[in-house]
This record gives C-alpha cells, sequence and structure tokens, in this order.
C-alpha cells in the first residue's frame, strides 16, 4: 500500500500576538498527510484561525517549527510556501476584486504572471469544476452566498495549490448554501489530489473529514478519525462544542430504553440502522 507523502508538520508551536498576553498557541503539534481532508474544531477562541494563518505563513510562531511541502517556514521560502497554500475565507465578498466573475478567478494569476493564454484555460477549468460556467460575465456582488463561495473556490483552485484551507467558509452559507460548498470542494478535493484543511464551528461539517483535530485554549486536546473523536460523546459537550446528528439521535434513543449500536455512526449509517433495526419491526 502505498504510504501517502506529510505535506503539513508542525512542532510545538508557541504564537502570541502581544508580548504579554497570553499564547494563543501553546506548543501545538500535528502532522497532516496528502489527500487529507482535516476538520480544525474548537470553541470561539480555541486558536483554530490562528493555527491555520501559522500553516500559510500569515503569522510566524515565536518558536517551534512549521514546514509545508517539505519546506521549513522561513522568510526565504515563505512565497514558495504560499504558492502551494490556497485560503478560503468566512465572507466571499471580501474577496472580490474583478469587476466580472471570470476577472476575479484571473486575478491571482495575473499578479503571478501566468502568459494570458494558460491563464484563460486556467480560468475556464476552475469555474468548470466549480460548475459556474454560465456566470462568467456576472458581477460577483450579484451572486447568491453559495455562488459567491465557490467563485472563491475557483479563484484558489486555478492557482494550483496543493493545499485549500477553508476558514470559517460555510457559517455566512444558508443549509442549501452549505451543502452545495462542500460539494464542491469534495468534487474538487478528489479530481486535483487536493489536500483541505476545514476550519468549522459545523460538527456535521467536521463528521466529513477524514481526521479531526479538537483545539482548546490554545492547545491540541484530542486528534482521531470521526469515529474517535465522535465516540467521546457528551464530553466533547463539556469541551464547548457540539455532536453530529447523529450522535444526537442515538443518545435521544438511548434515554427511550432503546439499544443503539456503540460506535460512532454517519447519517447514512444511522439510516440503514434505522431501517434494519427499528422500521422493519
Amino acid at each position: 500500500m502505498k504510504i501517502l507523502d506529510e505535506v503539513i508538520s508542525l512542532k510545538d508551536i508557541v504564537f502570541r500576538y502581544q508580548e504579554d498576553e497570553e499564547p494563543a498557541l501553546k506548543g501545538v503539534s500535528l502532522n497532516i498527510k496528502q489527500g487529507d481532508w482535516c476538520a480544525i474544531i474548537g470553541p470561539n477562541g480555541s486558536g483554530k484561525s490562528t493555527l491555520a494563518k501559522t500553516i500559510n505563513g500569515l503569522i510566524l510562531p515565536q518558536s517551534g517549527t512549521v514546514e509545508v511541502c517539505h519546506l521549513a517556514m522561513t522568510e526565504e521560502n515563505l512565497w514558495d510556501i504560499r504558492k502551494n497554500v490556497g485560503m478560503v475565507f468566512q465572507n466571499p465578498d471580501n474577496q472580490f476584486v474583478g469587476a466580472t466573475v471570470e476577472d476575479d478567478v484571473a486575478f491571482g494569476l495575473e499578479n503571478q504572471g501566468i502568459p494570458r493564454e494558460e491563464m484563460l484555460t486556467r480560468v475556464n477549468e476552475a469555474l468548470h469544476l466549480v460548475r459556474m460556467d454560465d456566470f462568467k460575465t456576472r458581477e460577483p456582488a450579484r451572486l447568491s452566498g453559495g455562488q459567491k463561495q465557490r467563485v472563491a473556490i475557483a479563484g484558489v483552485v486555478a492557482l494550483r495549490p496543493k493545499i485549500i484551507i477553508l476558514d470559517e467558509a460555510t457559517s455566512m452559507l444558508d443549509p442549501e448554501g452549505r451543502k452545495e460548498v462542500i460539494e464542491t470542494i469534495r468534487k474538487v478535493k478528489e479530481k486535483e489530489n487536493l489536500t483541505v484543511i476545514s476550519i468549522t464551528h459545523d460538527i456535521d461539517e467536521a463528521a466529513l473529514a477524514n481526521k479531526i483535530f479538537v483545539m482548546g485554549q490554545g492547545k491540541m486536546n484530542l486528534s482521531g478519525t470521526p469515529e474517535e473523536i465522535f465516540s467521546y460523546g457528551e464530553n466533547l459537550i463539556e469541551m464547548g462544542l457540539d455532536l453530529p446528528f447523529p450522535e444526537k439521535l442515538k443518545a435521544a434513543l438511548k434515554k427511550k430504553g432503546l439499544e443503539v449500536p456503540p460506535g460512532y455512526l454517519t447519517e447514512e449509517r444511522m439510516l440503514d440502522w434505522l431501517w434494519t433495526s427499528l422500521l422493519k419491526k
């Protein structure tokens, strides 16, 4: 079996915004492999977004080491690292600079000095990938929230990074828009073999990842698969977090005296269990 390449390695990261303040990150370490979909969760102020900013060099830690795509995070390597890491932020309106959708997607490519023919090819490919071909000449301001985020994703994908960081990228969207963006990211990830890091408060979104990191008060409290993390059950609520809907349903059924499976269930597995164990009775 092929061993996946490690694309991000953080070791004992310490960062404080002001010298006399409590550190926002307190000795945080993590490793992420190529092709992983990771979710970083935790209550407000836990250090999630600060951690994301250390990965693309928006901030440099006071101590510890950061390595991205086998490059140490130094001033000399900073721009090479940023070429490999794309970020999609909470409010897409803050990322728009072009008068039209295609202008906006082309903006980053122009800054990198990409030849015009290649730039047009990349813009068209990226918009096709996020299903926004028909909106090329539209003004970004006239799009829905979900469509705006898909354009923001296209702008990142056109730059062809190896890693995409979603910094609360779905938090301002309605459920339909959130689903639309997550499906777009899933499709892009599979086609381009991207590594995805999702900073999120949405526990159901986190459940889609193959690895979850749980932060609290600037520390890495837990890491593991969704099954491992959600097996902590109500202990997660004590950490200021939530539980995915299937786990909440399991807890409610258990209180009614029903015997429920001990392991974590995705929505699909929960439906299968309900169908085979309850609805057929």
